[in-house]
């Protein structure tokens, strides 16, 4: 069985599945069902993503709106990354704290993001990245808060961020409460 460890956040999970090695390598259940079932998450995955990202990338912070929120199941199959999430769930106790965990291709852990998160993820080390979603991406209801705002003040542990225009340019977590104010 995995271990399963509640973050900080409500609704949080890290999962560190347990790992077989021998002298021909390793095997691992890298995803089962009754893991977060154990945790009461009972919701089905619709849709599989994976990227390639190169060292100093920052992608994020992404969610969707709506009836296509969407919780992720994300881990790092090789490489290295921070993954961040922000809490912007309307009427939350913790609406606006973040926490950040390293998802390593050597422990392959995971992490559970439940829906009303904007969620991203700098780069240590080339990665690829794969995550499961519980609803369809929607390109209207996407949206996203500024991975740079100062207000949040994450440390990316990158010195030259490579990121998007389009990241560059959502609002910064006091403009989304003022325009949204949660999800």
């Amino acid at each position: 069985m995995a271990q399963i460890k509640k973050a900080t956040l409500a609704g949080v999970l890290e999962v560190f599945p347990r790992i077989f090695e021998d002298q021909r390598g390793y095997f691992f259940e890298s995803y089962r069902e009754d893991w977060l079932q154990s945790e009461g998450v009972t919701h089905g995955w619709v849709q599989d993503n994976q990227s390639f990202s190169q060292k100093g990338t920052v992608r994020g912070l992404h969610f969707q709106r709506g009836e296509f929120a969407q919780a992720k199941l994300v881990r790092v199959i090789q490489g290295k990354v921070l993954d961040v999430i922000v809490d912007l769930r309307k009427g939350s106790p913790t609406f606006g704290e973040k926490y950040a965990t390293i998802l390593d291709s050597d422990r392959n852990n995971l992490m559970y993001v439940p829906a009303g998160f904007a969620h991203g993820f700098s780069v240590l080390e080339d990665s690829i990245f794969a995550y499961k979603c519980s609803n369809y991406y929607n390109k209207e209801s996407e949206g996203g808060i500024r991975w740079n705002d100062p207000a949040l003040t994450i440390d990316w542990q990158v010195d030259q961020p490579i990121t998007s225009d389009k990241d560059a340019i959502w609002p910064t977590l006091e403009e989304f409460k003022l325009t949204e104010g949660g999800l």
